[in-house]
């Protein structure tokens, strides 16, 4: 299920690296001490409409995001989470709720993101990252989803997934998390597999650390 988030803004400045101010706020309202350190099961899109400025990003005609998650009883405790507390942080906050049923996925297979994909791999002590322009890249998504679908008691044997790499407008970026940069792929990607697979990751996102904002797919 995916719920939309219609923001009110007071047109302050919101930094471009807000992605960890924008995931307190989902851990405010989902509870932290609660999810911190599980399979995330959710994923969560970019705040959309804002206009570059030199210092950061401006929301003149407000904003939006949406929450999407395989697990109801999380979309039960976002809502409850932003209808106590609405407030976010620079100056915005929820005006709107609207709930998303989950779509018939039957015909569908390219899917555009909704927030970049980060795929990383531990290598000793650093971390490879893996892009979309790399060969391994479609084996690696297809392993982590196979991960989150355990977790969910699912199993589908012919899931494939793979970065449509001749997209004109696909594009790697550097996004510092907190002290940590993390390269990651703007690129859509090609997903078969069964309905309720697709709907799984429809829901879930893609990729690792979906839990602070990357991978949500539209």
């Amino acid at each position: 299920m995916r719920i939309h988030f219609r923001i009110r803004s007071s047109n302050e400045i919101v930094p471009f690296n807000h992605q960890q101010l924008l995931t307190g706020t989902i851990h405010k309202w989902l509870g932290i001490n609660k999810e911190h350190g599980k399979v995330s099961l959710y994923s969560f899109s970019n705040l959309e409409n804002g206009r570059r400025k030199k210092e950061g990003l401006l929301f003149e005609n407000n904003t939006q995001f949406f929450f999407s998650s395989y697990d109801d009883d999380l979309i039960k405790k976002i809502i409850k989470g932003a209808r106590e507390d609405p407030s976010m942080f620079h100056g915005l906050s929820v005006s709107e709720i609207i709930i998303q049923e989950d779509p018939d996925l039957n015909d569908k297979e390219e899917f555009y993101i909704a927030s970049p994909i980060l795929i990383k791999l531990p290598d000793g002590l650093k971390t490879e990252h893996i892009l979309y322009n790399d060969p391994r890249a479609g084996e690696f998504l297809e392993s982590r989803m196979r991960t989150k679908m355990r977790e969910a008691g699912l199993v589908d044997d012919s899931l494939k997934i793979r970065f449509v790499t001749n997209y004109p407008k696909a594009k790697c970026k550097l996004i510092t998390y907190g002290k940590v940069q993390n390269k990651v792929s703007l690129c859509p990607v090609i997903i078969s597999g069964k309905h309720e697979t697709k709907r799984f990751i429809w829901n879930v996102g893609l990729g690792n650390s979906t839990g602070v904002g990357f991978g949500a797919i539209k």
